[in-house]
């Protein structure tokens, strides 16, 4: 890359320091901190998160699937216990709260923890989003229909989140 000669020097300085700065760097350091625009919900990661981020290590697995009325609130968590391959998740544990995001809700995450760590868990598989309505069907409304508390998951796919048409 080619730097044309400019006439404040400290200009010149400053695009250096940039430059060299940025070097190697996989993150976004050109924009100053207190501009950048973070895509997580939190800024550090929850141990849950860093666990799912190990990748496979053996059975048996947790799966952990957070649901919510829409996109961007969680207002429930399952954890299952998948013990071989192929095998049913048993047993199956739910959270929820009414009043906070259980992502964000540090009693939830020490709770889903301890039942992990309590099972010898050795692996985590968690959906990288919300995948649902926190309503069961055939529990909380009749089987075949949509939720009538949670109009956003209507017509969504709840993998892509892309509306279905």
């Amino acid at each position: 890359m080619k730097v044309e000669q400019v006439s404040q020097p400290s200009l010149v300085a400053g695009i250096r320091r940039l430059l060299n700065s940025t070097v190697g760097c996989r993150h976004d350091t050109a924009t100053p901190r207190r501009e950048r625009v973070f895509g997580m919900k939190f800024n550090r990661q929850s141990p849950l998160a860093r666990k799912a981020r190990r990748g496979f290590r053996g059975y048996p697995v947790a799966t952990v699937a957070f649901y919510g009325p829409d996109d961007r609130r969680a207002t429930k968590v399952a954890v299952g216990i998948v013990a071989a391959d192929g095998a049913e998740p048993s047993p199956l544990e739910r959270w929820v709260s009414t009043d906070s995001d259980v992502r964000s809700d540090p009693a939830i995450g020490v709770e889903i923890l301890h039942f992990i760590e309590a099972r010898g868990v050795k692996s985590v598989v968690m959906a990288d989003r919300i995948i649902g309505c926190p309503h069961e069907e055939g529990t909380d409304y009749p089987e075949g229909q949509v939720c009538p508390q949670c109009p956003f998951w209507a017509h969504r796919d709840r993998w892509s989140g892309n509306v279905l048409h």
